[in-house]
């Protein structure tokens, strides 16, 4: 009988564990989405525009399939993830955001696309980083949308608080995330790194660590420095 009770919370954890490492995969896709979203929109044509905005940006949030359907905006699995430069020039591991909004649509024709928000200073970062963040809602916060002919908007949109790029099609896309709101999803941070945490602890007293987000990492540096 006493073997039977040593034994019972082993095969509740073996139980477990498959359902534990299914939930962490999904999590892990989406930062591999995420990292594949850079690399299209900072390879593709005109991607040096959004290369030297990254050079300079704070953090980003990326955002590997935002979609429309009818009015409705959202992001396909889980939606996005931020991540912030450290002062000595790397990257942090990804804090996990989820996106949805009202009647904003995507461009005329455009149906889904890769979106990169580059955020270029410590005030747009902490608005950000709430729990709840309306993109325009606030006007001490201003938002640029790099279209499709971006060449020479870029030294203008350099002024601006949050840059957004965005890729649909193998083309870079106008698309105005204006009334979209980035909830932050403690609940996919908890399953990825095994604790609650919250956004800043992971980007910026980068207390978080995941090794399958080197890549994602990986990939910042590549391409912003």
């Amino acid at each position: 009988m006493k073997r039977v009770f040593l034994a019972a919370p082993l095969l509740l954890l073996m139980a477990l564990a498959p359902a534990a490492a299914w939930a962490q995969s999904v999590q892990q896709a989406l930062v591999d989405r995420s990292t594949l979203a850079i690399e299209s929109i900072l390879s593709g044509q005109n991607g040096h525009d959004a290369i030297s905005v990254l050079k300079h940006a704070r953090a980003v949030v990326i955002c590997p399939r935002v979609f429309r359907a009818g009015f409705i905006l959202g992001g396909e699995g889980g939606g996005c993830v931020l991540v912030a430069r450290a002062g000595n020039g790397s990257w942090s591991d990804p804090a996990f955001y989820d996106m949805g909004g009202g009647s904003i649509g995507l461009q005329i024709g455009v149906q889904d696309a890769q979106v990169m928000m580059m955020i270029m200073n410590d005030k747009a970062l902490s608005a950000v980083m709430d729990s709840q963040f309306k993109i325009g809602a606030d006007a001490s916060i201003a938002v640029a949308t790099i279209g499709g002919s971006i060449g020479g908007s870029t030294t203008a949109a350099m002024h601006a608080d949050i840059v957004t790029f965005a890729l649909a099609r193998g083309l870079f896309a106008g698309i105005s995330l204006n009334g979209a709101l980035l909830s932050a999803d403690t609940g996919w941070n908890q399953t990825y790194y095994g604790q609650p945490y919250a956004s800043r602890q992971i980007v910026v007293d980068m207390s978080a660590n995941n090794p399958g987000a080197n890549p994602l990492r990986a990939m910042l540096a590549r391409y912003g420095g």
